[in-house]
């Protein structure tokens, strides 16, 4: 059985661990949804822009299409601002986001 004390010394790390991964990755690369890029257009550009997985790709591109946007990746804004410009080259719409909280 934990101990109260043992319990709140588990909290405060994974509390730690949450803090550090916002203050690692404070910036989101969002891409919007349009009516001028097929599925398979954004798909390949998330695979060879974002490094994303086929499997990675058509999912964000399903929730981009429902959602209207998403992050499909999060790091320091010196990592996501090429590959912004990269999408932005390809046609589509894409901004980079300060990540809530941060």
């Amino acid at each position: 059985m934990v101990s109260h004390t043992e319990k709140e010394k588990s909290t405060q790390t994974w509390e730690d661990v949450l803090v550090a991964e916002d203050e690692q990755f404070p910036y989101s690369l969002v891409v919007w949804n349009d009516e001028v890029n097929t599925f398979d257009w954004v798909i390949q550009s998330l695979i060879e822009v974002c490094d994303h997985s086929p499997e990675q790709a058509e999912q964000c591109a399903l929730i981009i299409h429902y959602n209207g946007k998403y992050a499909v990746k999060t790091g320091e804004f010196t990592t996501l601002r090429p590959m912004c410009e990269a999408l932005l080259e390809r046609g589509l719409s894409a901004t980079i986001e300060e990540t809530v909280g941060s």
